[in-house]
């Protein structure tokens, strides 16, 4: 088995909590703590990638996302901190009064090519197209995909299965509830969790793609990982479990009924969610797990986004 170097940027590890909600008593992972403007999941993958884009000496980091992708705002905070200058390519319009990861992104100062929704279905292209242009100024560019899922990006949560072994007695966990955008965080959690023979399964809440397409994405990447750096580990797809259906009102928007229960939830544990990601996976996590008093066995992770509460700021206070 090779495993790959990394930064140490995050707060880790983060805290497991029991907390009751409802009377209902559940387990979750606290990833919105791994720092403050570095906060979520995101930054437990750009240890990895932003060590291999200081190997190679790069100049730039291009990554893409949506206006308030809290990769792009991880990346382009954690490469400053590095010396590293980001391009962000995202999905969306400029405005002059920029909230939550889009504020921050123009704050510290990355580069911003904003998307439509076309150009954004060739966005990896577009990135590529771009970093010839940088290269033949003698700029070395290193390419992230969105959310930073690479064989590589997914190590965060490859290794985030040795650090959660050690606070929870996993094999009572029967299994992990965690968003699911670009697929990284679900694909390092079942690749991890087959590398450590537990066998929790992996509740993937879907809150992008179409559910084939998120499967295959999470799958290709938990292989080629195990490809990659010699794992020796027996994917079992049926560990994976894909919950669909609570995006219907797309990627950054959130419904009245999801807000109620976010508004409810931080009202009652001082814990809040967003509306992209969090905000929906844990509606999945309550409807399927806390209604019927399984939150023992089931553990939510809490992968963060609190910057793009910021972006909808009407609908959080009118819920």
């Amino acid at each position: 088995m090779k495993i790959p170097k990394k930064l140490f940027a995050a707060n880790t590890p983060t805290p497991v909590q029991t907390l009751s909600y409802e009377g209902r008593k559940f387990l979750i992972k606290r990833d919105d703590l791994t720092g403050a403007e570095l906060s979520g999941n995101k930054i437990r993958k750009l240890e990895y990638l932003i060590y291999q884009t200081k190997k190679e000496k790069a100049d730039y980091i291009f990554t893409s996302g949506g206006l308030q992708s809290n990769h792009a705002r991880a990346t382009a905070i954690c490469a400053a901190r590095e010396g590293i200058k980001t391009k962000l390519f995202l999905w969306g319009k400029n405005t002059s009064s920029p909230d939550g990861n889009l504020f921050l992104d123009k704050f510290i100062g990355a580069e911003i090519q904003y998307l439509t929704k076309k150009e954004n279905e060739n966005v990896n292209q577009l990135m590529y197209s771009e970093r010839q242009k940088y290269l033949s100024k003698g700029k070395q560019v290193y390419v992230i995909p969105e959310g930073g899922s690479t064989t590589l990006g997914i190590w965060g949560y490859i290794s985030f299965v040795e650090e959660l072994k050690n606070q929870i007695d996993l094999n009572k966990i029967k299994g992990i509830f965690a968003a699911c955008g670009s697929g990284g965080t679900a694909a390092g959690l079942l690749a991890g969790l087959a590398l450590h023979n537990f066998q929790t399964k992996v509740f993937a809440v879907n809150v992008l793609y179409p559910e084939s397409v998120i499967r295959k994405k999470i799958l290709n990447l938990a292989e080629g990982a195990a490809l990659d750096y010699n794992l020796n580990i027996n994917l079992n797809e049926d560990r994976l479990q894909i919950v669909d259906g609570y995006s219907e009102e797309g990627y950054e928007n959130i419904s009245a009924d999801k807000l109620k229960l976010i508004k409810d939830f931080a009202r009652s544990t001082g814990i809040i969610f967003d509306p992209a990601y969090t905000g929906k996976a844990f509606t999945a996590y309550y409807e399927k797990i806390l209604t019927q008093n399984k939150g023992r066995d089931y553990l939510f992770i809490h992968t963060g986004g609190l910057f793009g509460v910021f972006g909808k700021k009407t609908q959080y206070l009118s819920a």
